[in-house]
């Protein structure tokens, strides 16, 4: 073999090289994701599970406030079907419905000192509040390891090798922008 047929064959392997190494940190980069996605996911289960018994607490004093239990059912079902489906943006708009009928429902149970010291609704109050704010963690993860896919799937050169193998873009987990906005405190408790 002459030099020019070994400088081919060295550069073809450092080509070689340098895509395997391209395509085993896209690997690592969806499977990024899919475990930030899975951590949400384990949160939202728990969430789900808690809800009806908050619901259920609450009705037993908030005789007057079926519409707002009823809307935070509703919007934790939205919640779950779109969580079943993988549906990133409609999980995001759900979260935010879901997130402001439970702003809401806390904000009306000042008005009933008994459920206030209900021991039941304290614990659920609490606990629900400790996995929404472990789900806006977990967003943030999910949300960065998404980018960094994302970025790395369409720079040159990932994007060719991203394209051969069939990588692709994740979707944000974004919130409503309704949920972003002030609460109007006078229209809580009008």
């Amino acid at each position: 073999m002459g030099v020019f047929t070994l400088v081919v064959v060295g550069i073809l392997l450092v080509i070689v090289a340098y895509g395997i190494m391209i395509f085993n940190n896209l690997v690592n980069l969806k499977h990024n994701v899919s475990k930030a996605w899975a951590n949400i996911d384990v949160l939202l289960k728990q969430r789900h599970d808690e809800l009806p018994k908050l619901v259920e607490t609450c009705k037993q004093y908030m005789k007057f406030e079926q519409e707002t239990l009823e809307r935070v059912m509703k919007a934790r079902a939205a919640v779950q079907t779109a969580q079943q489906a993988q549906d990133i943006k409609g999980l995001g708009e759900a979260e935010g419905a879901l997130r402001l009928g439970l702003g809401r429902l806390f904000a009306l149970a000042e008005a009933y000192p008994d459920l206030k010291t209900n021991q039941t609704f304290q614990h659920l109050q609490g606990r629900i509040s400790g996995l929404e704010n472990a789900i806006a963690d977990r967003r943030e993860f999910y949300n960065e390891s998404v980018n960094v896919n994302n970025v790395r799937v369409e720079q040159f050169p990932d994007n060719v090798v991203a394209g051969m193998f069939g990588f692709r873009l994740f979707d944000l987990l974004e919130f409503a922008a309704a949920e972003k906005a002030d609460v109007d405190v006078k229209q809580l408790f009008g």
